[in-house]
C-alpha cells in the first residue's frame, strides 16, 4: 500500500472521520461530522490517483474499472479499521472514495432506534425494509439488528452483500456472509441459493433490480425473515418504488404479495448534532397493520401517512414527528429539522403551534 495512502488513512482513523475523497485537482478531502475539509497536502495528480487505486485493488477490480468505469469493495487497513471503497472514473481520471466502517457493532439502543424495532425483528417471517439516502446509516442499523438476532436467537443468518462491510462472528446463531461477485454472481442468485441453506434470516444488502426485489418478496412469503434496503425516503415512496419496478401487468399481483409479506419499513436520515459533536439519526417507522395492508392492496400508499399517525401506540412514527422531537430536545437545529423534513410547510405550522403553547405556559407561570 502506498505510503501516502497510509498517512491519509491514519488521519481518518485517528480523527474518527467518516469519508476520504481522493480526486484529481484537489488535495485529499475528508468528511468530518458532515462537513468536507481539505488535508494539508498538494492537489492530487492523475498519476497520484492511479497509483493510489492500484495500491488497494486486485487485478479483478482493475479489470472491472476498465470494463465498467468503476468498482466497489471493502478492505482492511492493517488492524486499525475497515473501509468501503468506491473507485470511479470521471473526465477520464480515477477518483476514489473510502468510507470508514466502524470497528465495533453498535447496539440498537446506542443508535437510538425506537424500542419497537426489537419486536419487529423478533418476527419469524416477513419482509423488513430499511430505507434512506446513501450514507444515512442503513448498513449500520441493519448490522445492529442482525447482531441482536445473533446474540439472542438460535438461527441461521445468511447475508448477501456488495461488499461485506461489518464482519459478524457466530454467537447464538450461525452467520454466513456472502459477497456478490466474489462468492456468488448476483443478489437474486444469492437469495435463491440461500434458500437451500436452511436459513431463518436473510439479509439482502441492496434490492437494486427487479429480479432481486421479486426474489426477496418470495423468500419472505415462504417463511423466512428477510431484511432489505432501498434508497428511498418514507414508507409511501418505498412502496411505490417496489411496485413501479414491475411491469404494469404484474403490479396488482405485487401489491397483494407485498401486503402479505411486509412487516415494516424503517426510513432514516442522518443529521449533524446541535448538542455535541457527531451526527444523530431520525427515523420513520411504518408497521404493516391490517389497515396498512389494505392501503397497499388498494394502491393508496398516499394514505399511509395518516395510518402511521394513528398507529403511534403501536410504535409507528412519521419522520417529521421524529425530527420535531429531536429539535424540542435541542439535539438538532431548526434549520436542519426543516432541511430534512418531508413536509416543511406542515412542520412549520406545527412549530408555530408549539411556540404559542410555550408562550401560554410562560404567561401562566
Amino acid at each position: 500500500m502506498a505510503v501516502e495512502l497510509n498517512k491519509f488513512l491514519d488521519v481518518v482513523v485517528e480523527q474518527g472521520v467518516s469519508d476520504l475523497h481522493l480526486t484529481v485537482g484537489l488535495p485529499p478531502m475528508i468528511r468530518h461530522h458532515g462537513h468536507l475539509k481539505a488535508l494539508n497536502h498538494p492537489p492530487l495528480t492523475k498519476d497520484d490517483t492511479v497509483a493510489l487505486m492500484r495500491s488497494i485493488t486486485s487485478e479483478r477490480h482493475q479489470q472491472e474499472i476498465k470494463e465498467k468505469g468503476g468498482c466497489d469493495f471493502a478492505f482492511a487497513y492493517e488492524k486499525k479499521a475497515r473501509f468501503r471503497v468506491a473507485i470511479y472514473t470521471q473526465k477520464g481520471f480515477i477518483g476514489i472514495t473510502l468510507r470508514q466502517i466502524p470497528s465495533r457493532l453498535r447496539t440498537i439502543e446506542e443508535l437510538g432506534l425506537p424500542d419497537v424495532i426489537k419486536e419487529i425483528i423478533n418476527r419469524p417471517r416477513g419482509l423488513v425494509l430499511v430505507t434512506g439516502p446513501t450514507g444515512c446509516g442503513k448498513t449500520t442499523s441493519l448490522a445492529a439488528m442482525i447482531n441482536h438476532i445473533n446474540i439472542n436467537s438460535d438461527c441461521h443468518i445468511v447475508t448477501v452483500e456488495d461488499p461485506i462491510e461489518y464482519y459478524h462472528e457466530h454467537k447464538k446463531s450461525i452467520i454466513t456472509q456472502r459477497e456478490v461477485f466474489a462468492d456468488i454472481g448476483s443478489f437474486s442468485e444469492a437469495i435463491v441459493k440461500a434458500l437451500r441453506m436452511d436459513p431463518d434470516v436473510v439479509l439482502v444488502g441492496e434490492m437494486r433490480d427487479l429480479d432481486t426485489i421479486q426474489t426477496a418478496i418470495t423468500a419472505a412469503e415462504t417463511g423466512h425473515l428477510v431484511f432489505g434496503t432501498l434508497h428511498t425516503t418514507g414508507a409511501a415512496r418505498t412502496i411505490n418504488r417496489l411496485v413501479d419496478a414491475f411491469p404494469v401487468a404484474q403490479q396488482e399481483q405485487v401489491r397483494t404479495q407485498l401486503a402479505t409479506a411486509l412487516i415494516a419499513i424503517i426510513s432514516q436520515v442522518l443529521l449533524p448534532r446541535a448538542d455535541a459533536k457527531g451526527v444523530i439519526a431520525a427515523y420513520e417507522i411504518m408497521i404493516a397493520t391490517p389497515a396498512v395492508q389494505h392501503l397497499i392492496r388498494e394502491n393508496e400508499p398516499h394514505k399511509i401517512i395518516s395510518a402511521i399517525q394513528t398507529g403511534t401506540k403501536l410504535g409507528m412514527v412519521l419522520l417529521d414527528d421524529f425530527l420535531f422531537k429531536l429539535f424540542i430536545q435541542k439535539k438538532i437545529t431548526y434549520q436542519d429539522m426543516m432541511e430534512y423534513s418531508v413536509s416543511p410547510a406542515d412542520l412549520a405550522i406545527k412549530m408555530q403551534e408549539y411556540a404559542k403553547q410555550q408562550q401560554a405556559a410562560l404567561k401562566k407561570a
